[in-house]
């Protein structure tokens, strides 16, 4: 792979329960456990930041293959769950949803468009293979 672009970040403190920050300085987060996991949930956690970056990633692919097939995006969204959750083997293992929203397109364009993206998407190239990502077109025009 020839690098593009490198983002760097440091976590330092009580891991889950601490801090996270990029070398930049644009990004500083206090990090805490949720509740559901025996925390106090007054901070963020890496699965949210997992969840943001491949919903804004999932979505810049879908809008450069769109605009590769002069589709009409408009008002198109991702969202993503990133699910925590305990291995039967041992520890700890991730799973992914992505709920797409492409209003403007029917069905059978907004599901070839999705397939394009989640063939580019870095997020997606990462976790293929090695999570279970489950994707789901929720709006699209009748």
């Amino acid at each position: 792979m020839k690098p593009l672009y490198t983002a760097e970040a440091l976590a330092s403190g009580e891991g889950r329960d601490g801090n996270a920050r990029t070398n930049d300085g644009k990004l500083d987060v206090s990090l805490a456990s949720p509740v559901e996991l025996g925390g106090s949930g007054q901070g963020t956690n890496p699965e949210q930041l997992f969840a943001a970056g491949y919903a804004a990633c999932f979505h810049s692919a879908l809008r450069l293959v769109g605009r590769k097939e002069r589709a009409d995006l408009t008002d198109s969204a991702v969202a993503a769950k990133v699910h925590l959750g305990q291995l039967e083997t041992a520890g700890f293992g991730l799973a992914a949803e992505l709920e797409i929203a492409l209003p403007a397109l029917d069905l059978a364009t907004a599901e070839a468009l999705v397939a394009k993206a989640h063939e580019i998407c870095p997020y997606s190239n990462a976790t293929r293979g090695n999570i279970t990502v489950d994707i789901k077109i929720l709006e699209y025009a009748a």
